[in-house]
């Protein structure tokens, strides 16, 4: 790979034709982006496949203005050119709000954390946009603390595996719930106390026989809601970080009121910069220790060359993944 002080342009991946299925991703050649003032260029190395990465190729989810139209919300790598508290050559993973999946990428040099220890560029390149995630939801919106019961969906997803972990490190308890027993068990091998394979038990029943839940991070929405609220002690919150199941819900009011239930959601890309500062810097305060002491670990599903992006969110797409899917450049 060039050195990003000699190269003019670099190989990223685009949609062919704007928006398409993952076969539709291609490299393509583009300008080495430039950094603004308070902005560091990153040689990239790995980059993290997510589902929002999905949702933009299929044409629903643009970038907010002035990020990259190129996808890609994490990568890990080396700073080419400094800024803030960087200098040449640090070992650094970054959240962006898009372009993440190229040679080079631009991004706030307040968004860019140190690589833990002897992390490798791939498992680092999983860590910002899952740990920025549950940290918001689960520990702010959620407010998850020590001794109380977190139930989430999806338990072998990105989110899922980090948000297991993340909780456990807090001292929380974690029923966690997927599709299948293979998935089940991967949960309880990654550290929930409790795994439910939904397609063989009913995931409301079994946490209230665990005594009832404090906080539910729940990405599939839909029919999943009544079932979340029937799981939920008096004073527990539903989070919303997506809608797999379905956007719409039906909300018993009085059901609600009884229950003193808060329910509330976020969405990350679109903050703004000085938020996803403030959240940078809370994450590496509370997790990147968790991450030293051997608590928190990447989970890296698989691999993909840059070039192979399409394959890469195929595979996503597909499901069977546990944790996390990477591009590696180079």
């Amino acid at each position: 790979m060039t050195s990003p002080l000699e190269a003019e342009t670099m190989t990223a991946i685009a949609v062919e034709g704007g928006k398409g299925p993952a076969s539709a991703l291609k490299p393509v050649r583009l300008p080495l982006p430039e950094p603004k003032a308070g902005e560091i260029l990153i040689q990239v190395k790995a980059a993290g496949v997510n589902r929002p990465d999905l949702i933009q190729r299929m044409g629903m989810y643009p970038p907010p203005p002035g990020a990259p139209e190129t996808m890609g919300l994490e990568v890990a790598g080396v700073v080419g050119r400094p800024a803030g508290r960087w200098k040449a050559g640090d070992r650094v993973c970054a959240l962006l709000g898009g372009g993440g999946y190229a040679e080079y990428a631009v991004v706030d040099a307040r968004h860019a954390l140190p690589i833990p220890g002897p992390l490798s560029f791939e498992e680092a390149a999983g860590l910002p946009e899952t740990v920025f995630t549950v940290y918001a939801n689960v520990f702010e919106h959620g407010a998850l603390k020590a001794g109380e019961t977190l139930l989430l969906h999806g338990a072998t997803s990105g989110i899922g595996v980090t948000a297991i972990q993340m909780a456990k490190a807090a001292g929380a308890k974690v029923i966690a719930t997927g599709r299948g027993a293979d998935k089940a068990a991967a949960a309880l091998a990654l550290g929930a106390d409790v795994a439910v394979d939904v397609t063989r038990q009913d995931f409301a029943e079994v946490a209230k026989a665990e005594g009832g839940v404090d906080v539910v991070l729940d990405m599939v929405g839909g029919d999943y809601f009544p079932k979340n609220l029937d799981a939920l002690k008096t004073g527990g919150r539903i989070v919303f970080i997506a809608s797999l199941g379905g956007g719409e819900i039906t909300v018993p009011v009085f059901r609600i009121m009884q229950k003193r239930a808060v329910i509330t959601g976020s969405t990350l890309r679109p903050r703004d910069a000085d938020e996803k500062a403030r959240l940078a810097a809370e994450v590496e305060r509370v997790v990147w220790p968790w991450i030293a002491a051997g608590k928190l670990k990447t989970q890296v599903d698989k691999v993909f060359p840059l070039e192979e992006a399409g394959a890469a969110q195929a595979h996503l797409e597909a499901g069977g993944h546990v944790g996390k899917v990477i591009l590696k450049t180079g």
